[in-house]
């Protein structure tokens, strides 16, 4: 795929595809996952690649958050290296000046690999100089990046999730564990039955007292509220959608014009659809700051979020062809709060 037109998640896995399998393996191998305050869905990802090692697939495969923040990592020092080159012009450089900044540090302090790694980081993240890094790379022979295959996310919304070998292997053992405690219950009941205790060893029976109803007291049930949608949303969106009520991870389009970042439209961040069909879905973001059109998303640590967060009221469209990666669903109670 052309650089220039290539989206800003495949730019990221090709580029993880493109460095040096050992440099990357050395910054996943000094991550201290274990306990740490991330996300299920960077955290595994993360700890299957120090298992398996196999970087190619982590970068076709993995979740688009789980890419990114390790591209972060990669890229973090020589960023500071180009920003310092740049100077005053590191906000929005021209094409000539950050040429100019990468030619003085390139193969002095900063090697093609980590070249790569910004240039990628700063596409992805769509900075102002993303025209610019593509233009870099489309040019350059040796910054090239490879062409892969993608694993996860391409088909549609109603594709299943990939599951990786270690997790099915995981939930294998707990089915079995789950079958042997059966099976040493049956076996006891069965013991009980055959050698039953003699009439002075019986229990006597324990005489429970009801608790005292209040008249016309009736039990209470939760019931899943229906989302209410507007006409238009109604024509594109169906709130009985088996999406509705999943939390996911995906690129969440802004409601104004981002003052830092005008060119920016959308952002990858966490979000509870609302509705879906084949047109895609309707969702309602998930923000780290309050507002006074946010309340705050009591499940948030439940579902893998690493600091409290507040849904918005707002809902957003995201297309059928946007890569979404499921967290987990709301309960009933939790979904009946955000109506």
């Amino acid at each position: 795929m052309p650089m220039l037109t290539a989206s800003p998640h495949d730019v990221m896995r090709r580029a993880i595809a493109k460095l040096d399998d050992d440099k990357v393996m050395a910054v996943v191998d000094a991550l201290q996952l274990q306990g740490a305050k991330l996300s299920a869905v960077v955290a595994v990802p993360l700890r299957s690649l120090q298992k398996k090692r196999d970087v190619a697939a982590f970068a076709a495969g993995a979740p688009i958050d789980a890419v990114s923040g390790l591209l972060e990592l990669l890229a973090m020092d020589p960023l500071e290296k180009v920003i310092e080159a740049l100077g005053e012009h590191a906000e929005t450089p021209s094409y000539e000046q950050l040429t100019t900044a990468i030619a003085t540090l390139r193969g002095a302090t900063v090697s093609d690999d980590e070249l790569v790694a910004v240039l990628a980081f700063a596409i992805g993240h769509e900075f102002p100089a993303a025209p610019h890094c593509r233009q870099i790379l489309g040019e350059d022979d040796q910054l090239a990046l490879p062409e892969i295959e993608v694993t996860i996310g391409q088909a549609s919304l109603l594709t299943p999730k990939v599951v990786d070998e270690s997790v099915r292997e995981q939930r294998r053992a707990r089915r079995e564990e789950e079958k042997a405690r059966k099976h040493a219950q049956a076996a006891k009941v069965k013991v009980e039955r055959a050698h039953p205790k003699s009439k002075s060893e019986k229990k006597k029976p324990v005489v429970t007292t009801a608790p005292a109803t209040t008249p016309g007291a009736a039990t209470l049930e939760v019931s899943r509220r229906r989302a209410l949608l507007t006409p238009a949303e109604s024509a594109l969106y169906d709130v009985a959608h088996s999406m509705a009520g999943w939390v996911v991870t995906t690129e969440v389009p802004f409601d104004n014009v981002d003052p830092v970042m005008p060119d920016q439209q959308s952002k990858i961040r966490p979000a509870v659809v609302v509705a879906a069909s084949d047109e895609g879905l309707l969702v309602r973001g998930i923000y780290s700051n309050p507002s006074p059109s946010r309340t705050v998303f009591s499940p948030w640590r439940r579902l893998g979020l690493d600091h409290v967060s507040y849904v918005d009221v707002a809902r957003s469209p995201v297309a059928s062809g946007a890569e979404v990666n499921r967290l987990g669903v709301l309960s009933d109670e939790e979904w009946n709060a955000l109506l």
